[in-house]
C-alpha cells in the first residue's frame, strides 16, 4: 500500500469519527484539538517505547507498540491532508535537506584534506 491511499484510508476513518462526534457532541474536532489529539497520542507512544526499552512497566507489549506507531501515523496523515501538504513531495524535500546537511558536516568534521 502506498502513501496516498494509507491517507486515503486514514481520511476515511476521521470522516467516521466527524460523524460520531456529530452525533455525540453536535461538532467535530477542529485541526488544534485534532493536533492536541495527536500529541496525546505521541505521548503515550513515548510511555510504550519506554517501556519497551525496561525503564516502566505497561501492559500491551509489541502490540501496543505497533498500535500507538499506527495511530501517529493516522494523525500525520490526517493533519497533513488538513494542512493541504502533500507528504510524499515534502517528505522527500526534507530527507534531501537533511542528506546534504548531514554529508556537509561530515566534511567539516573532517577538516581539510
Amino acid at each position: 500500500m502506498d502513501l496516498n491511499e494509507l491517507q486515503r484510508r486514514a481520511l476515511r476513518i476521521h470522516d467516521l469519527y466527524d460523524e460520531l462526534n456529530l452525533r455525540e457532541r453536535g461538532r467535530v474536532w477542529t485541526r488544534e484539538e485534532f493536533m492536541l489529539g495527536f500529541v496525546g497520542d505521541v505521548g503515550d507512544l513515548a510511555k510504550i517505547v519506554m517501556a519497551q526499552e525496561g525503564a516502566r512497566d505497561m501492559p500491551g507489549g509489541r502490540a501496543a507498540l505497533e498500535h500507538e506507531l499506527a495511530d501517529c501515523l493516522w494523525s500525520v496523515l490526517v493533519l497533513a491532508h488538513r494542512y493541504d501538504v502533500e507528504l510524499d513531495v515534502a517528505f522527500l524535500h526534507t530527507m534531501d535537506e537533511l542528506a546534504r546537511s548531514i554529508s556537509a558536516r561530515g566534511r567539516r568534521d573532517l577538516g581539510p584534506a
